[in-house]
């Protein structure tokens, strides 16, 4: 909830003046050097995550797009800068992490991509959230609050992205996105923060930026109650 009202104090647009492709990892230990805040994008398999990334950022070719699940299989690093109007320039990531759900790998892989997201999650020490992209043309799915909860359960930050939603009706969404906050009310007592997104409207993209800019000013300041 405070964050939400944090959100507000950015008024000015966020501009990225600039996002490029910087390493894959196989693990944590080998991600670039913890130096900037750092935001995760996951989300089930085919979520819409590549396409969200590259709206958020002005560029279509940042990150690989496929409809093929299972496309992203290490840790993508993004080095960002943004701007703020009369502010100076902020340096901070964007990671790109394999989806969960059904890409049609062996038990293995799967195995081996879960113990290195959890990994990353849990021991990243400049993760300031993770953004958790949820199909907004669907009611709520087992895998992603299986997820959330995981998330709970380990104390990292996050909040919800419902992706997709010019792909149905307006009250398909509202009614999807209500009841998966009313499925996490019967376990959670807090709601994180969310977001409704259109990359073809582009709706959502500056909210997120808004909430990155908020977050990158605590981080800098050090402010751990974020």
């Amino acid at each position: 909830m405070l964050r939400q009202l944090r959100f507000s104090l950015y008024l000015a647009p966020v501009t990225i003046t600039s996002a490029t492709y910087q390493i894959s990892s196989p693990d944590y230990l080998q991600c670039p050097k913890a130096d900037r805040p750092e935001y995760a994008f996951i989300g089930r398999s085919n979520v819409g995550k590549s396409s969200l990334i590259n709206m958020i950022c002005g560029n279509q070719q940042l990150a690989k797009t496929s409809g093929k699940p299972g496309k992203t299989q290490m840790i993508n690093h993004f080095a960002i800068e943004s701007s703020l109007e009369n502010q100076q320039k902020r340096r901070w990531y964007i990671v790109d992490l394999p989806g969960y759900g059904f890409a049609k790998v062996s038990q293995q892989q799967r195995k081996s991509w879960s113990m290195m997201i959890e990994d990353y999650l849990r021991k990243r020490e400049n993760l300031v959230n993770v953004f958790v992209l949820i199909d907004s043309r669907h009611s709520p799915q087992k895998s992603d609050m299986d997820f959330v909860n995981r998330l709970g359960e380990w104390g990292v930050p996050f909040c919800l992205v419902f992706t997709k939603a010019d792909k149905t009706t307006q009250a398909e969404v509202s009614k999807n996105v209500k009841s998966f906050l009313q499925t996490m009310r019967k376990t959670w007592q807090f709601l994180p923060a969310h977001f409704v997104t259109s990359t073809v409207k582009k709706t959502g993209k500056e909210k997120i930026l808004a909430a990155v800019a908020v977050w990158n000013a605590e981080f800098e300041m050090g402010d751990d109650k974020r």
